[in-house]
């Protein structure tokens, strides 16, 4: 995160965007440096999960919960106007099928763990997807305000993240520094592409797009993932697992309306 807060910061002075940021900070300080550490945990979470339990487990648990969680939200406001039986029975259904997923992956986990750990790492992915919700949110009610500019956001986010996340890296012990070209060249690929690039993307959408919506278009995440792991990494869900990864994507994909 502290490479994709540098880029971030280099990119909006060279675009010129300090007076946004400067206003981001004025008008919203607390909200903006919320959503940071939301980000900075979503993270820690989402790597602890990977450790003990595995990228698929990781994935699939954490970014299929996350859309869930905020399309259910987006649903209820909607139906509280205009409550119609079908649309509580679809509610009922997609709630059903996103828990029973998880506890297909879960079980998946505990047989074919990567990592050694399946249920801390199902717990770390728990948090991760909602922690990630809950900062997606807040993200999105800031951006409905005009006046906040979505690279200001990124930029002020990242950074907090980055500093929130000292504590919790200097607590690990190290390493903290390499030099071995192959590392660094992953760090500067996650910071720049997965995280200042991919961020700044995402929060430029969700400007003009319900936050549940926006959260199910990156489904395409954890499908790529599992099948990144099977390939790459050797992992496997088993047919339970898979089960409950097509049962994850059915409920978020019946969220859509």
């Amino acid at each position: 995160m502290l490479i994709a807060a540098v880029a971030l910061v280099a990119a909006s002075l060279v675009l010129r965007r300090g007076p946004q940021l400067v206003a981001l900070v004025r008008a919203h300080p607390a909200r903006a440096i919320v959503v940071g550490l939301g980000t900075g945990a979503y993270q820690a979470l989402y790597f602890g999960s990977v450790a003990t339990a595995g990228v698929t487990v990781a994935t699939v648990v954490s970014l299929g919960l996350a859309p869930v969680l905020l399309a259910v939200v987006d649903l209820v406001r909607a139906r509280r106007r205009t409550a119609r039986p079908r649309s509580t029975l679809r509610l009922a259904l997609v709630v059903t099928a996103a828990l029973s997923g998880l506890v297909l992956v879960s079980a998946a986990s505990g047989a074919n763990a990567v990592g050694g750990q399946p249920v801390l790492g199902l717990v770390l992915a728990v948090a991760s997807g909602s922690v990630y919700a809950a900062t997606t949110g807040l993200g999105s009610t800031l951006l409905a305000s005009e006046a906040v500019d979505p690279l200001a956001l990124t930029t002020v986010a990242t950074t907090a993240g980055a500093v929130g996340l000292v504590p919790v890296a200097l607590a690990g012990g190290g390493p903290y520094v390499t030099t071995d070209p192959t590392t660094l060249g992953t760090l500067a690929y996650l910071g720049l592409f997965t995280m200042a690039l991919a961020y700044g993307l995402f929060y430029a959408g969700l400007r003009t797009t319900r936050s549940g919506a926006a959260v199910v278009a990156t489904l395409l995440e954890p499908v790529t993932a599992a099948v990144a792991a099977a390939v790459v990494l050797g992992e496997r869900l088993g047919p339970a697992g898979i089960v409950g990864s097509v049962l994850i994507l059915a409920a978020v994909a019946g969220l859509d309306e």
